[in-house]
């Protein structure tokens, strides 16, 4: 959500606490002024920095849109390219932090410095032993209730084999007894979340046309809903996090076999907050609602507001939620008739129709 400061499991604070370790001259910025910054998130506070030459991957959209708007490179590096700096801000699900260690290894060249940051409260310490384990040794900085820490490769330090070994950590894996496939660090990704159950359990079986899931991950919910609704002709999934779209797409090529009818799919790397893509007979939605920890519930509401936008007169919306989170109000405004449908294990499914213009 591009008017959020929407968390893709690294917060501010980590980032704060990466620049002063490079301010403070802990560690240079190489005279050439190449640098990797995998997970990149922007700052203000970079200065008269020149990122000129800088390569910032990002897989969540709305911070990737954001670089792009300072002026920053944002893209994946190719396949032999290198760098005499990586900076990370690993995330705190540690199977995709580890990927990403390793990711960094693959990019660093000889000599190259590698440098981490993560906050106290998001695994900063097994965070830290993890990159001991594949770098050696490494200097440490407490900023910010924020670990940063970083090492200089010598090509003794690191062991292929568990480089190896946590490359392969971000591949997508079978999940819920082979139904489907993720990776880790993707929302509920070893299991099948019980809000987006409930809410396929309760959705109707005559939704036809085309419909949009949003926010819609390794892809439960469209998978249902083409397995359950015959009359769905079309299906689109938004998902700002680039990092589902490999299992969501296998996932639906696996559910259009299994259920032996054309229907037109696609797959969009996409922030829902910025409007969608087509009109739609009918919508559903898992919305996300935390920054971090804390609950931000004006992110479900933007989804409501878009996707009242993008329906056709007639279309419907279908939401799942915790049930403390205030949108009732929200879809009142932006529908005509709104119901609760389902109560269940502190969830609520909610249907909204009638859209106001």
């Amino acid at each position: 959500m591009s008017q959020f400061a929407l968390s893709a499991g690294t917060s501010s604070a980590a980032l704060d606490a990466l620049h002063h370790a490079i301010s403070t001259a802990r560690v240079s910025l190489p005279e050439d002024g190449r640098v990797l910054f995998l997970r990149a998130r922007d700052g203000h506070w970079w200065g008269e920095v020149s990122r000129r030459d800088w390569l910032c991957q990002q897989s969540f959209k709305p911070f990737a849109a954001a670089l792009e708007r300072s002026g920053l490179v944002v893209a994946e590096p190719a396949a032999g390219q290198c760098f005499p700096l990586v900076m990370l801000l690993p995330p705190r699900q540690r199977d995709e932090a580890r990927a990403m260690f390793a990711r960094a290894a693959q990019h660093a060249e000889a000599g190259a410095t590698l440098i981490a940051s993560i906050a106290n409260d998001e695994g900063a310490r097994s965070g830290e032993a993890d990159f001991r384990k594949l770098f050696g040794n490494a200097e440490v900085l407490s900023k910010h209730h924020c670990r940063v820490f970083w090492s200089k490769l010598d090509g003794q330090a690191q062991d292929p084999l568990l480089r190896a070994e946590w490359q392969a950590l971000d591949e997508p894996r079978a999940i819920a007894d082979d139904r489907f496939v993720s990776r880790p660090g993707l929302f509920a990704w070893n299991r099948i979340d019980p809000a987006s159950a409930l809410l396929a359990e309760h959705l109707p079986a005559d939704l036809h046309g085309r419909v949009a899931d949003l926010g819609a991950g390794y892809g439960y919910l469209a998978c249902e809903v083409l397995q359950r609704c015959p009359g769905v002709e079309a299906i689109d999934l938004y998902e700002a996090e680039a990092r589902a779209l490999e299992p969501a797409q296998m996932n639906i090529e696996a559910t259009l076999e299994k259920i032996g009818r054309p229907v037109e799919a696609s797959i969009h790397w996409h922030d829902v907050g910025t409007g969608l893509l087509a009109r739609y007979d009918a919508i559903i939605s898992n919305p996300p609602f935390h920054q971090g920890r804390a609950d931000q519930p004006e992110l479900g509401q933007a989804f409501i507001g878009a996707a009242a936008k993008a329906l056709q007169a007639d279309g419907r919306l279908w939401i799942v939620a915790n049930r403390h989170l205030p949108y009732e109000a929200t879809l009142n405004v932006h529908f005509s008739h709104v119901e609760t449908i389902a109560l269940k294990q502190g969830f609520k499914v909610l249907h909204g129709w009638g859209v106001r213009r």
